[in-house]
């Protein structure tokens, strides 16, 4: 029994370590270039408006609202529900709440 809690708690924890990794490869593709980094957004992202993770204003959103940021897109950042699907936007949220509480 012992050795089947430990596999399941391997197992599951290389799953989360290697969904976190494909997040940060889809930020690092479709968001870093005007999100920045460390979410705070780079030089062209802060022109374009795009907010800072570790704000009030994005933290206190809800994870469907993030979600449907990034599936309808909002403001001019275009949308990625054609490119992405929904356990990729899933993942990146959870991705983005991890990169504001930084």
């Amino acid at each position: 029994m012992a050795v089947a809690l430990s596999l399941s708690a391997s197992w599951l924890a290389s799953s989360l370590t290697f969904a976190q990794t494909d997040a940060a490869k889809l930020y690092q593709g479709k968001c870093v270039a005007c999100h920045g980094a460390d979410g705070s957004g780079s030089a062209i992202g802060k022109n374009l408006g795009a907010h800072d993770f570790h704000s009030p204003d994005v933290q206190k959103q809800s994870d469907a609202e993030l979600a449907e940021a990034i599936a309808k897109g909002r403001g001019k950042m275009p949308s990625y529900e054609k490119s992405l699907k929904a356990d990729d936007i899933k993942a990146l949220v959870t991705f983005l709440r991890a990169l504001g509480r930084q």
